[in-house]
């Protein structure tokens, strides 16, 4: 219809429509929101990213727990002197006392070969005695030195220096306290990787995103909707898991949430701008599945999750530290076990933003839609 309609009595004029001008970031809100409510009809989203979380950490606790002291099992080869080696074993002074079975030589080494036993012991039939031990094995190398030193002191060894052991089991020292930050910097970075990764993927594969072309929508505000979504399921998440190590494992949480939730959230953004890096250019579910494991296998090995990643050589230790999975455990541990305020942990997050900043820019100039 034309702004001014021809009537008999002359020309009249209609009040011109007003349009709704949308703000800046109205695009971006609209897009974080259809997010979210994608995420609805994805519950198997709720079991990855909540659940899988807290029984890992229970199945790792139960298995790690505080508990008594075990029997050591031991096998002794029959012949001269194996009666004489069982009965100093048996008069050791240990809270617990060893599993001693006397076998035959072939049996004995097949369950040492097993893992039936930690230690095999020959006596050489003159008062002295070999033993057969696995130096890889930490329980086989315990249990050398402990029926050694059980047998010196039965046949009459005496200390020249009195010794006391006591066994350390207070929150903050335990696995369950380092592993609790480790895994939830674990499912950061998978909640990430996939979480982004995979629906930007899914999404083009289903023709999605070709209908955002037509739209005066941002390249940056579809991309920065997808990595930030995920802040508001860290919420979730970070609150989830330790409040579940606070509940069920009595752990200790030293440093303030509101850096806790800090670190997470820089997390969270960091690992999403590696997911859209990962997902810009790949047109199948199969490709980012592959690129997606490609980036996070050395990280999952490397970067500290369920062991302390010193143990790897000290040639590769500063390359080890770079990786962004690996500072944001550390700052995390610093955190929550240690109490370090952020001020002193700028070196991690540095990583941190410069791993997600540099990710989000070659995102932003790779995507393609289609």
């Amino acid at each position: 219809m034309s702004v001014a309609q021809e009537t008999p009595t002359g020309p009249v004029l209609q009040k011109p429509t007003t349009v709704r001008q949308n703000g800046r970031w109205s695009g971006y809100r609209h897009l974080l929101m259809a997010r979210m409510l994608e995420l609805k009809r994805e519950p198997e989203v709720v079991f990855w990213v909540f659940v899988f979380p807290l029984l890992l950490a229970l199945g790792l606790g139960i298995a790690f727990r505080n508990k008594p002291e075990e029997s050591i099992p031991v096998a002794i080869v029959a012949g001269r002197g194996s009666g004489e080696a069982q009965s100093l074993l048996a008069r050791a002074p240990r809270p617990e006392p060893f599993k001693v079975q006397v076998l035959n030589a072939g049996e004995a080494r097949k369950g040492f070969r097993l893992g039936k036993f930690d230690l095999v012991i020959e006596p050489n039939g003159n008062g002295g005695v070999e033993y057969w031990y696995d130096p890889a094995r930490p329980e086989s190398v315990l249990a050398k030195t402990q029926v050694n030193d059980a047998l010196q002191a039965a046949g009459g060894r005496n200390d020249v220096i009195a010794t006391n052991a006591v066994a350390s089991s207070e929150p903050g020292s335990r696995y369950i306290d380092f592993l609790i930050p480790g895994l939830l910097g674990m499912n950061l970075m998978n909640s990430g990787m996939w979480g982004i990764g995979f629906a930007l993927v899914d999404m083009r594969q289903r023709k999605l995103l070709k209908r955002f072309v037509g739209t005066p929508m941002r390249r940056g505000d579809f991309l920065l909707a997808l990595a930030s979504s995920r802040l508001i399921l860290m919420i979730i998440e970070v609150g989830l898991l330790l409040a579940f190590g606070v509940i069920f494992f009595h752990m200790r949480v030293l440093g303030s949430i509101a850096a806790i939730a800090f670190i997470a959230g820089l997390g969270s953004l960091t690992f999403g701008g590696v997911g859209l890096l990962t997902a810009s250019r790949a047109q199948k579910i199969e490709s980012v599945s592959g690129l997606i494991n490609l980036v996070m296998m050395p990280m999952w090995i490397f970067s500290g999750v369920f062991f302390s990643y010193e143990r790897f050589p000290a040639v590769i230790q500063p390359l080890i530290k770079a990786l962004p999975l690996t500072a944001l455990n550390d700052a995390l541990r610093a955190s929550i076990l240690e109490g370090t305020p952020l001020t002193h942990q700028w070196l991690r997050l540095m990583i941190l933003v410069v791993w997600g900043g540099i990710s989000f820019l070659l995102a932003l100039r790779w995507f393609r839609w289609t």
